[in-house]
């Protein structure tokens, strides 16, 4: 009966004040929604990278060979050649594939008009290491790159631009002084953040091909791929090492992954999690200071209330109480709503995303977490600003807020 006493007069005297209560709730409803929705931009923010960087293989190894100096340009006995291709695949534990390419720029001829394009030639497990997606026709056969076959794959945009009506698979396309029969159209998975000799306007060849029309029996971009994350570190350090036992005292090789990328965004994304969060929290420190004046005036004006409460036997206690539950009212529902809006916006994202042609998967996350920390938090925050004018109102004199006016 006490509880329900003192929950009912609380409702009252918030009905009795419905205006006041809204905009003191509005600072509650703004500070709660935000933190839902900062720390669901930055999960949104952080898979997202982390996707790119992963649909490229953030178990991917990296290496080229570098000039030792400004001016001085790179030794061609330094070069990475196929035999170190497969001293690091036979040589290095945890490498799942491997791949070398190189590119040279070149003309697509077709019907008198040339397209300028960047000849790409590579090796087998390039598809593999890649990610790379062909919505038509197929990757290389071993028969291609072991007899150098004059085949070839189009990036989508290229495809559009020299086949625009027609299906290229199976077309011939001049490439320089060379034919080609087009046996595919293929595309990456993801963005490869500059980490890529494919550009929109590219072809790929089979290595052995660009090799022999080229004279140029050496990679300018080697891959490795660790069979494990954890194994991503080893493998560069022994790639490094392979690469630098295989050629002269002083060839230089840049040997690098995308694990530091992955973990600076990580890293970048948590730090602005935390900073937007502290933000949302100032809002709701902002709020609660709000609760606790508007509180304070609601004393001052129902002194009278308290009074006659008191002096018919209304207990401290009760009067705490019945202010306290005002303000965990007021800020629990401002929560509520908050946290309703907050919920909301993401989910309606995430239904347009699935009408609009937005890539597959692309979804907006939701921390549950971060739903209840918000409401708790918000709670908490009408709670501690609200106990000082309930205790004020607790602590009046019967005699006095009866002599009130």
């Amino acid at each position: 009966m006490f509880w329900g006493e003192t929950w009912s007069l609380a409702i009252q005297a918030l009905r009795a004040n419905k205006m006041r209560a809204l905009l003191t709730m509005l600072g509650v409803i703004i500070g709660s929604g935000c933190i839902v929705l900062v720390v669901t931009v930055g999960l949104a923010g952080k898979r997202f990278i982390i996707s790119e960087i992963e649909g490229v293989g953030s178990n991917l190894v990296l290496a080229e060979a570098v000039a030792p100096g400004v001016s001085q340009s790179l030794n061609v006995a330094d070069q990475i050649t196929p035999a170190d291709l497969e001293a690091v695949k036979q040589g290095v534990p945890h490498v799942g594939q491997v791949a070398g390419t190189n590119a040279i720029p070149a003309v697509v001829t077709l019907n008198g008009t040339e397209h300028p394009v960047n000849l790409v030639g590579v090796t087998a497990e390039f598809e593999q290491i890649r990610r790379l997606l062909i919505p038509r026709g197929r990757y290389f056969d071993e028969d291609d790159l072991m007899t150098r076959s004059k085949v070839c794959l189009l990036t989508e945009q290229l495809a559009a631009e020299v086949f625009p009506n027609d299906d290229p698979v199976g077309k011939e396309i001049r490439v320089g002084d060379l034919h080609f029969t087009v046996i595919g159209v293929f595309k990456e998975r993801v963005a490869s953040f500059g980490e890529t000799e494919i550009t929109p306007e590219s072809l790929i060849i089979p290595f052995t091909l660009l090799r022999d029309y080229t004279g140029t029996p050496y990679f300018k971009s080697f891959y490795a791929r660790a069979a494990r994350s954890e194994d991503v570190a080893t493998v560069t350090e022994a790639v490094q090492e392979t690469l630098e036992s295989r050629h002269r005292v002083g060839a230089q090789y840049h040997v690098w992954n995308l694990t530091s990328i992955l973990d600076a965004a990580k890293k970048i994304s948590t730090a602005l999690t935390v900073v937007l969060v502290g933000i949302a929290l100032i809002a709701l420190t902002i709020s609660g200071i709000g609760i606790m004046n508007i509180m304070l005036v609601t004393v001052t004006e129902r002194t009278r209330e308290i009074g006659i409460r008191k002096a018919i036997g209304a207990p401290r206690d009760a009067i705490l109480y019945q202010f306290l539950m005002e303000a965990i009212v007021i800020s629990g529902t401002g929560a509520l709503t908050g946290i309703g809006i907050a919920v909301l916006i993401p989910a309606i994202a995430n239904f347009l995303f699935r009408l609009l042609p937005v890539p597959e998967g692309v979804t907006i996350p939701l921390s549950w977490t971060s739903v209840v920390v918000a409401f708790v938090v918000s709670c908490s925050t009408g709670l501690i600003f609200g106990y000082l004018p309930a205790s004020r109102a607790a602590g009046l004199q019967p005699t006095e807020s009866l002599h009130y006016e």
